[in-house]
C-alpha cells in the first residue's frame, strides 16, 4: 500500500433489540464478519454491555444505546446516536420487537396502537435515519427488517402482530423500489418459531430440546441460525437481492390446510382421490 493511501474504514452495522435472542446474535454474527456494531436495547442494559464486550473480542468496536420504541420517533435519536459514535452506518437490522397476544373482541385501540408502535411505525424511523445517512455517505448499503411467519398467515390472539408484522413486509419492498437507485438493498427475513425470551419467557429452552411435531424439521430454530441468513444479507454475497422476504422457519409454512386436517383427523386419503391422481396400486 503506497503511503497517501488511506484504507477503506470498516462498515458499520446497527441491530435494534440487540441485547437477546435474534438480535443478540445478530450482532455477534456481524461482528465475526468484520463490521462495527452497534446495537439498542429497552431496558436490559447489563444485557446489552456483555454483548458488546462479546462483539469486540473479535476485533472490532461497538456501542449501546437505550431505544423504547413505545415512541417511534425516538428510533431515528438512536440510529443517529450509534452512528455519530461509530462514525457511518452501512446496514440496519430492525429486529426490536413486541408480541403480546388478545382477542379481537377483546382488542383495545390502546394496545393495538402500541403493537404498531412498537412492531412498524418504529422500524419506519429507524429505516429513514439509517437510509438518509446511507444516501449522504454514498455508496449504498444495506437494510434488513426481521418479519415473522406471521406476515403471511394468521394466528389466534395475533391480530396486532401479525398485522405489524404483514405492514413491515410490504413497506421492506416499497423501500427496496425507492431506494435502489441510491445502491441500498432492502430485504426481509421472515423467522418461525424460534427460541428466544419472546418465545419462551424466562426459560432456557435450547433450540433442539423440545419436540415440534408440526414442523417438518421437528424443532425451533436457534436465534444464531436467523440470524446467519440475516449476516448474509448483509454481505457482498446476496448484492442482487432485494424486496425479498426469507423464510427461516424449518419448513413451517409447508404444512398447512389439507394436510394439517388429514394428520388432525388421522384419515388417509380417500381412495378416489388416489386413483383421480394417479396413485392406486403404485408401488
Amino acid at each position: 500500500m503506497s503511503a497517501d493511501r488511506v484504507p477503506a474504514p470498516r462498515e458499520t452495522a446497527i441491530v435494534t433489540g440487540g441485547s437477546s435472542g435474534i438480535g443478540r446474535a445478530t450482532v455477534l454474527a456481524l461482528a465475526r464478519r468484520g463490521f462495527d456494531v452497534g446495537l439498542t436495547y429497552r431496558s436490559r442494559r447489563r444485557d446489552a454491555e456483555a454483548v458488546a464486550a462479546a462483539a469486540r473480542s473479535h476485533g472490532v468496536r461497538a456501542a449501546t444505546h437505550a431505544l423504547d420504541l413505545c415512541d417511534a420517533g425516538r428510533g431515528a435519536a438512536a440510529v443517529d446516536a450509534l452512528a455519530d459514535e461509530l462514525g457511518r452506518v452501512d446496514v440496519l437490522v430492525n429486529n426490536a420487537a413486541t408480541n403480546p397476544r388478545g382477542f379481537f373482541l377483546q382488542q383495545s385501540l390502546a394496545a393495538w396502537r402500541a403493537t404498531l408502535e412498537i412492531d412498524l411505525t418504529g422500524p419506519l424511523a429507524c429505516a429513514q435515519a439509517a437510509a438518509r445517512r446511507m444516501v449522504a455517505q454514498g455508496g449504498g448499503g444495506r437494510i434488513v427488517n426481521v418479519t415473522s411467519v406471521l406476515e403471511r398467515v394468521a394466528l389466534p390472539q395475533g391480530g396486532a402482530y401479525c398485522v405489524a408484522k404483514a405492514g413491515l413486509g410490504m413497506l421492506t419492498r416499497v423501500m427496496a423500489l425507492e431506494l435502489a437507485e441510491h445502491g441500498i438493498r432492502v430485504n426481509a427475513v421472515a423467522p418461525g418459531h424460534t427460541a428466544t425470551p419472546m418465545n419462551d419467557g424466562d426459560r432456557r429452552v435450547e433450540a433442539g430440546g423440545t419436540d415440534w411435531p408440526t414442523i417438518p424439521l421437528g424443532r425451533s430454530a436457534a436465534p444464531e441460525e436467523v440470524a446467519n441468513v440475516i449476516a448474509f444479507l448483509c454481505a457482498d454475497e446476496s448484492s442482487y437481492a432485494t424486496g425479498g422476504t426469507f423464510l427461516v422457519d424449518g419448513g413451517l409454512l409447508l404444512v398447512a390446510g389439507p394436510g394439517v386436517l388429514q394428520e388432525a383427523t388421522g384419515l388417509p386419503p380417500s381412495d378416489g382421490q388416489l386413483e383421480r391422481d394417479g396413485l392406486a396400486g403404485a408401488e
